[in-house]
């Protein structure tokens, strides 16, 4: 059970179809409780979720998750800017293995980061594009990483082909005003529950902007945990840190939903129609 306070979602919600853009179950902070995860998550009424890998080492979990549980887990392979400068010279094209073996998994996630230390951004950007231009190729979901990089992302996707089918900012951080340039060039944007802590007040302003039709739900577990008091499945490392628990999902669909003042459900049927739309 829940602790005392803890916010807690109407049997109702358990029947919900919701979707979770982006997560990591694969990351081995999840790995002790991952056969409870996989059990809470259809039970909590999340019907699919994307699973994304960020380098070469996990990208074999991802597959194994994806393999064992088709009707639940989207695969997505990518090479995170962090993970950049750890690749190896035949990345690119175990990448494009994976992507062949799994015909409808996604790309990522990638991108650009700024506020790493020691950052190098015209490696993160050769990098990036070569992941660019290969969901383009075959026409992938591509999950887009990016943190004080904003202007170059925006640059780069001007300048360069995208996947028909669009390109998706997870956990958008970037300003309102970018919103419509991103969008024109296809951009879905995908919403945390991190981003329900109050000290994030201009990020929620700008998911008020974001238009219906390109607007997404994410965990990003075991990261981007939210608010303590919408932690509906507290749960923590073996080291006794906080973990987000996917099984969130709906208290982040509660929180966008009065973020944006419209029916908890009709937020959670038309992100679903997006995330189908996208994805599938």
């Amino acid at each position: 059970m829940p602790a005392s306070g803890a916010w807690q979602y109407p049997l109702a919600a358990m029947l919900r179809n919701l979707c979770d853009a982006h997560n990591h179950l694969q990351d081995e902070r999840l790995a002790p409780h991952l056969p409870d995860i996989l059990t809470a998550l259809p039970a909590a009424g999340i019907s699919a979720c994307v699973v994304n890998g960020t380098s070469e080492a996990d990208w074999p979990r991802v597959a194994a998750l994806a393999r064992a549980h088709p009707d639940l887990i989207i695969p997505s392979f990518g090479l995170h800017p962090w993970q950049a400068h750890q690749r190896s010279p035949d990345w690119l094209d175990l990448l494009t293995e994976q992507l062949h073996a799994f015909p409808h998994a996604g790309l990522g996630e990638c991108g650009l980061d700024r506020w790493i230390p020691n950052h190098d951004l015209p490696e993160q950007t050769a990098v990036f594009l070569a992941q660019l231009d290969l969901a383009t190729r075959l026409d992938r979901p591509l999950s887009i990483h990016c943190l004080q990089a904003w202007g170059p992302l925006l640059d780069l996707l001007r300048d360069h082909p995208r996947p028909r089918r669009g390109i998706l900012l997870h956990s958008y951080g970037g300003s309102a005003e970018m919103i419509p340039l991103f969008a024109a060039l296809g951009a879905y944007f995908s919403f945390s529950g991190y981003f329900l802590e109050p000290r994030k007040e201009a990020t929620r302003l700008a998911f008020r902007q974001i238009p219906d039709d390109r607007l997404l739900l994410e965990t990003d577990a075991p990261d981007m945990l939210p608010p303590e008091n919408l932690r509906q499945h507290p749960l923590t490392s073996l080291d006794g840190k906080a973990l987000n628990h996917p099984a969130n999902l709906p208290a982040i669909a509660e929180g966008l939903a009065k973020l944006r003042s419209i029916d908890p459900d009709q937020l959670i049927a038309l992100t679903t129609n997006n995330f189908h739309r996208f994805f599938r």
